[in-house]
Parts: structure tokens; sequence; C-alpha cells
């Protein structure tokens, strides 16, 4: 006898404030413990998002002559990390919807464990470069995932949280490029052992994710990866003469995030940031030892410019939160990079230390880009699509220029026409960063 009385749409969202059709909220009081745990899981997370790749830059030297690598195929891997960034972190909020958020973040610090541990042991280029996959698939969904975690988790402390994210992210990035040539050294010179001690701080980032495998806020996996759900409410009189409410989900159409400007500019300033940050990581160690300077003291140099980003990392998304347009950081950044550039032209090492601080400040685009992936949309899902849109796209962008480097470097037989190279990205990087610092959102931006 029930027959169907109303039909109305309401839109409802992963917060601890909403309630579902049956009445019971969608996200509890969040846990005190479970917050804790989430802050350890993103700082133990960040700190092994780039030790692969840095240590494997200080090292680059021995890694070539252990597995007889030309320069060619040595730029070829300086590449390898952005075309895993890319294509594997498109996958990150698919995977995210289906699995939740903290369970793929896990997964993917699994995967940079056994990455890391296996591939100074293959014996062979190939390996070298499958085993680095590995490592670097866990990075790429790790990458995407933290900015949709920090959004869900801390939605009114975005810029808090994505500084410590990006603190801990340039601490492991430094602390890898500082430490990996004397602990070589101390484990008897065997480069194997140097890059294979970075997968015992990755397997302590697991821990704190595994007790948040199946801890999704109460909520389904779309939620925690930012995803709305739109139900409908039917209103149903059933045999008794009684009102009952009958509800169901239908998937909110996704955003068509390739129709905003402000999406495609900040897909090329992570890009072109991406670029000279991997330049900087794989090649500027060498570019100081070819100048003269000891290899553990160039080792010193690159965490250096890292370690410039532990401070910074924390100041600048802050600062961006507060500002109504990014840009003037941008260009400030930029002029840092220039500055950095030409310095390692002209006398790269009677001012290495110099220029070392100068390229760290440049490389602070990085927290930027982040933070603005946090503000230039407004829902959850909107985080989740920019940041996997701008991610993806801007790591495939980047894939070319440590490629090229090694390229010029080896045909010329110097330095003078890979920094001219440096030189050229930084300026569009500045240019589409001024425009991906305005204060636009990408739903406006689609829907118009």
């Amino acid at each position: 006898m029930a027959s169907e009385e109303t039909r109305t749409l309401k839109s409802t969202t992963a917060r601890s404030s909403a309630t579902p059709p049956d009445g019971e909220p969608l996200v509890p009081a969040t846990r005190a413990w479970a917050v804790r745990l989430v802050v350890v899981g993103i700082v133990l997370s960040a700190l092994n998002l780039r030790p692969a790749i840095t240590s494997f830059g200080a090292l680059l030297e021995e890694v070539r002559d252990g597995l007889g690598m030309s320069g060619s195929m040595a730029g070829l891997l300086t590449s390898v990390p952005p075309l895993c960034f890319a294509v594997f972190g498109v996958t990150a909020p698919r995977l995210a919807r289906r699995f939740g958020a903290g369970a793929v973040v896990c997964a993917g610090m699994v995967a940079i464990t056994a990455g890391l541990l296996i591939r100074p042991y293959t014996g062979s280029t190939a390996g070298f470069l499958a085993a680095s996959a590995l490592a670097l698939m866990g990075i790429a969904v790790s990458n995407v995932l933290m900015p949709v975690i920090v959004k869900r988790w801390f939605p009114d402390r975005v810029g808090s949280m994505t500084g410590l994210y990006s603190m801990a992210l340039a601490l492991g990035t430094a602390a890898a490029a500082a430490v990996t040539v004397p602990v070589t050294e101390a484990l008897g010179g065997s480069w194997q052992s140097g890059l294979a001690v970075w997968a015992g701080l990755a397997a302590a980032a697991v821990l704190p994710w595994i007790p948040l495998v199946r801890d999704r806020g109460a909520a389904p996996a779309e939620r925690e990866a930012g995803q709305e759900v739109l139900t409908h409410v039917h209103a149903r009189v059933d045999g008794a003469g009684s009102v009952r409410q009958v509800h169901a989900r239908v998937e909110p159409p996704t955003l068509r995030i390739t129709r905003s400007r402000t999406a495609w500019a900040l897909a090329v300033f992570f890009g072109l940031q991406a670029t000279a940050a991997y330049i900087t990581m794989g090649w500027m160690a060498q570019i100081f030892r070819d100048a003269g300077v000891p290899a553990g003291t160039a080792g010193l140099l690159l965490a250096v410019t890292m370690v410039m980003g532990v401070p910074l990392a924390f100041v600048i998304p802050r600062l961006a939160t507060r500002l109504p347009h990014q840009g003037p950081i941008v260009i400030a950044l930029g002029a840092c990079g220039l500055a950095g550039y030409a310095g390692l032209y002209l006398a790269p090492a009677a001012g290495a230390w110099a220029w070392a601080v100068l390229l760290g400040v440049s490389n602070c685009a990085f927290p930027l880009a982040l933070t603005m992936v946090g503000m230039r949309a407004r829902t959850g899902a909107g985080v989740a699509q920019l940041s996997a849109f701008a991610q993806s796209t801007g790591y495939l962008i980047s894939i070319p220029g440590p490629l090229l480097v090694g390229v010029l470097y080896q045909h010329s037989g110097g330095w003078g026409l890979p920094i001219a190279l440096m030189v050229g990205l930084m300026i569009p990087q500045m240019a589409v960063g001024v425009l991906a610092g305005r204060d636009r959102t990408v739903e406006d931006e689609a829907a118009r």
C-alpha cells in the first residue's frame, strides 16, 4: 500500500556535524588518539617522501660506476620520479574512495620500504629502475593524498598542517642528502648499504597508519577522500499509516577540472617547480663535485639546500593563507632561484654555500603549491580532484627536465647549457605561479 508522496534532494558532506539517513552521525566526535595518530602518520610519511631521491643524488657517481651507467642513463633515472608521480598519482583519489585514504597511504609506505630495501641489491640498471619505481609508486599516492587527509582531518588548520607536513618533508629530504655519504662510509663504503638504510625509516612510517586502515571516521571511503554524497529522500506511507523516509545514495557529478584556468595554471606551476626541484636533487651535488668540491661537502651543500625548506615550509603556507593573492611570494622565490643559478654558473665553488641557500629558498615553491591546492578549491572533493590533476599533470611536465640536463651535460662537457635551461624554465614558472595565486576557486571556474 506504500505510495510515494514527496521527493527532495539534499547534499550531505563528511563532517562531524552531518547526519545520515538513519539518524546516526556520519563522522562521530573525533577520538583524540586518532587525531594524534594522524599527526604522527603525516609527519613520518612526509619524512619518507624524498629520501629515495636525494639519497640516490648524493651517491649518483658511485651508483653510476657500480652499475655502469652513462650520463644519459643517469639523467633518465633522475626523470623516473616525476614519471611515476604522474602515472600513479592520478589513481590515488580512486583508490582512496574504494579503500580509504589511510589504507592507501599505509600501503604506500609499505611499497616505499620494499623498494628501498630491494633496489641496491638488484645488480643491474633495469632492476634498480624497477625497484625505484615501486618505492616511487608509494610516494606518488601519498603525495596526492596528503592534502586530502589534511583537509579532512584539519579543515580549520589547512595552512599550519600543510606547513608541518612540508617541514617534515624538507627535513627528510635534507637528512638524506646530508648523512647518506657519511653513513655509507661508516658502513664500509658500500653504496648499496648507504641506500638500503633508508628502508628503516620507511618501515617506521607504516606503523601509525595500521590502526587507521579500517578507521574511516565511521564514514564511507568516498567521504574520506573528500567526496560529497547526494541523497534522494523518499517519504512513504507504510501499511500502518505512518510516514517513514527511504534514502537512496546518488553520486554527484564529477567536477570538470580541465575547464578551470586556475587548475591549469597551478598544474603548470607545480610541474615547473618540480622540474627545478628534481634537477637540484639529482644534479646539484655533481655540479659542486665537478667544480672541485669534495664529495662529502657537496652532499652537505645539497643538504643545506634541502634544509632551507624546514623553517620556510612552515612559514610560507601560513603566510600564503593570510594573503588574498600569492603572486608576491611566487616572485620572491623565483628571484632567489635566478640568483642561485647565476652563482652556479659564475662561481660554483667560491660561493657554494650562498648558492645552496638561495636555491633552497627557491625550492620552497613546493609547499606554496600544496597550500594553493587547498586554497583554490572549496570542497573536499574539489581538493582531491585538484590535487590529483595538478600533481599528475605537473609531474608529467617535469619529466623531460632532469633528462635534458643529463643529455646537455654529457654532450657539452660542462654545466653552462644545463644552467641556461634552468634559468629558462624559471621565468614561466614565475608567470604561471602569479596566475595560480589569484583568489579563485576551481568549482566556480568549472561551472562557468
